[in-house]
Parts: structure tokens; sequence; C-alpha cells
């Protein structure tokens, strides 16, 4: 009985949380759509969450167009089907790895931060502070951030993938003897505006996540440094598994499969 018990427990656990989620996103979408507007905020969050983040984005998207280009090489090199790298290359960048490698690492860098400035506000009551000035803590903190991540994120999708592309055109031209101009029309034949836009609206998609998952963990915080510690860790964790799988449904939804 003890072990139903401890079933029990996580099964309520699990749907409390749940709940949670659910009454905190709706809260989330409704101060979107009501006043008042904190533009100076939305601009300082654009810089943090999407152009400081340019670096780890375009460094990551660069070598991972690299080694792609390379895997494809050799494994259709097997086959004598060399000649689809530049194909393969920009099609697995454009739909799949362009906004899933951009939403892990702003999930790793911008969920964390997010998690841990608004615990840090949690457990010396400074929101508690905000809602005694009657200033909704919601519309203050979580809306601003949750836009940011919406608007940024396939920004840094589409310079991304623009990276990506680059970095396996560099590997094929340097490396496994694709001629520059061959590979680049080979590229933009290719790609269609139904690929590019599908990796787009994964990207929004990922930057809500994003920034919902850091809001919340960093709201639901408690217990002094420990809990902020827990709030992070909760966040890139929890953040990363639900742009994977959210990647997945939109996949089977954009495509049709």
């Amino acid at each position: 009985m003890n072990i139903f018990a401890l079933i029990g427990r996580a099964v309520l656990s699990l749907l409390a949380a749940i709940g949670r989620l659910a009454i905190f996103t709706g809260s989330a979408l409704a101060a979107v759509v009501s006043p008042p507007v904190y533009g100076r905020l939305f601009l300082q969050q654009v810089m943090r969450i999407g152009y400081f983040s340019l670096p780890v984005v375009g460094l990551t998207a660069f070598f991972t167009g690299g080694v792609l280009a390379l895997q494809i090489y050799l494994g259709g090199n097997r086959y004598g089907a060399e000649s689809i790298v530049p194909q393969i290359v920009v099609l697995g960048i454009t739909r799949e790895l362009g906004p899933v490698i951009a939403g892990l690492m702003v999930a790793g860098r911008v969920a964390a931060a997010i998690a841990a400035e608004i615990g840090t506000m949690k457990v010396t009551e400074q929101i508690d502070a905000l809602t005694t000035l009657a200033t909704n803590p919601v519309k203050y903190l979580v809306v601003p951030r949750i836009l940011a991540a919406v608007v940024t994120m396939p920004i840094l999708t589409a310079v991304g993938d623009s990276i990506g592309v680059f970095g396996g055109y560099i590997v094929a031209t340097e490396n496994l003897g694709f001629t520059g101009s061959t590979y680049l029309k080979n590229t933009v034949d290719f790609a269609t505006n139904s690929d590019i836009n599908s990796g787009l609206i994964k990207a929004a998609v990922f930057g809500f996540i994003i920034a919902l998952m850091g809001c919340f963990n960093g709201f639901h915080s408690r217990g002094g440094a420990q809990g902020v510690g827990a709030a992070t860790t909760n966040a890139v964790v929890s953040s990363c598994i639900l742009i994977l799988a959210a990647d997945f449904v939109l996949t089977a939804v954009l495509f049709h499969t």
C-alpha cells in the first residue's frame, strides 16, 4: 500500500503543478492584452534575451551546420549520394536544427537568468512590494519578458539559420571538394518558404515557453538562496523538455504527418 500511496502523491503533485502552470499562463496571457504597456522594460528584455544571445546562437549554429555537412557527406558517400549535402543541410537547419538549437541555447542562458532574477525578488519580498504599490507583478515582470522572447526568438533563429548554412558551405567547399557557386545554387533552389516559415513559427513558440517557464519557476521559488537555485535548475530543465516536446507536436501539425 505504501507503493500506491507514493504513486498517488506523485500524481497529485504533478496535477497540482500543471494546475498552477495553467493558472499562471492564463494570467500572463490576460495581462498581455491589458494596459498599461511597459515599453522601456520590453526594450530592455529585447536586448537581454535577443541581442546578448546572438554570440552563443551564432557559434552553435555555425558548428552545427559544419558537422551536419560533414556527416551527410560521409553517410551519402556510401551510396554515391554526396551531391545531396547542400539540400539536406538547408532542410535540416531551417526546419529543425536552427529553431531547436537556438531554443536550447537561449533556454540555458535566458530561462536561468529570468528564474534567478524573479526568484530573488520573490524571496526578498520585492514582488510583494510591487503589489503594495498597486503594480501588477505579472504585468510588470512577466509580460515584457514573454513579449521580448516571442519577438526575438524568430530573429535569432533566422540569423542562426543563415550562419548554420554558411557553416555547411565552408566545410563543403574547403574540405569536401564542392564548388561554391554550385553549392549555393542547390541551397537556394531547394529551400522553400514553408521550410523557413515553419522554423520561425517554432522559434516563436519556443520563446514563449522559455520566458514562461523562467517566470513561473521564479514566481514559485521559496526558501532563500537554495530555493532560487532549485527554481533556476527547474526553469532550464523544464524549458528544454517542453521545447523538444513542442517541436514534435509542431512538426506533426505543420507538415501534416
